[in-house]
């Protein structure tokens, strides 16, 4: 029977619920991202203190009612963890938040599993890590060198590999890429462009949204985006 008190929902009741909060919830990330990007340009220590953690946790809920891969989920989740450890002012915190990143990545080059990408932004990719790497080695302290090498390398890879998703992950990959580049240049002590630390969140919250994006189906809507989860998990 249908309509009893208590009665488990149906699959339309559960899929009518998520089109409903789906939206919402990215207009709960857009509010956010807005208030955090703000906070910085005014100097709104606590607008921004406020919206970042919450950032990656609304991600990852309209991935969820979206249908996104359990590898996006758990991506979104680690860049929640590294947005917190980055918080804290200290070199271990540093290297908890860049660890954290780090497995957010592994999880995304988890979710794009054995799909082709293209060879030639591979190589474009691989230039630029070098030239990065040689040009910054001198000035990174020692004890950051090899830890920010072997993330610079994930980095890179999930930035060349997140093309097999189609051209919005594509751009969240390059942009993440150069949100975390913007971050190495602080750390190696270079001069910054006025309003460094927004120009990092603004990549940042792009990148992970194209990222996201991309993995759900972007305008392809929900039913091409459970059939590439399909795809995608049987990997």
């Amino acid at each position: 029977m249908t309509g009893r008190a208590g009665a488990a929902p149906t699959g339309g009741t559960r899929a009518a619920r998520a089109a409903r909060a789906a939206p919402l919830l990215l207009a709960g990330y857009l509010v956010l991202s807005a208030a955090d990007l703000g906070g910085l340009l005014a100097g709104a220590d606590t607008a921004h203190l406020l919206a970042k953690p919450l950032l990656m946790p609304v991600l990852a809920a309209y991935a969820a009612v979206r249908g996104g891969p359990r590898w996006l989920i758990a991506a979104l989740l680690f860049g929640w963890g590294g947005d917190v450890a980055l918080m804290v002012d200290h070199d271990t915190a540093f290297l908890l938040g860049m660890g954290s990143f780090a497995a957010g990545h592994l999880c995304y080059l988890r979710l794009f599993g054995r799909a082709r990408a293209s060879r030639t932004a591979g190589c474009v990719y691989a230039a630029l890590l070098a030239a990065v790497l040689v040009a910054m080695w001198g000035d990174l302290p020692a004890g950051m060198r090899l830890p920010m090498t072997g993330y610079s390398l994930l980095l890179a890879t999930m930035a060349w590999r997140s093309g097999a998703l189609g051209r919005y992950a594509a751009a969240g990959g390059a942009l993440f890429l150069l949100s975390d580049s913007l971050i190495a240049t602080g750390v190696a002590d270079w001069p910054q462009p006025p309003a460094h630390d927004f120009l990092v969140m603004l990549t940042y919250i792009a990148a992970q949204l194209l990222l996201t994006t991309g993995a759900v189906g972007g305008v392809r809507g929900p039913r091409a985006a459970g059939a590439y989860r399909g795809k995608v998990e049987t990997v």
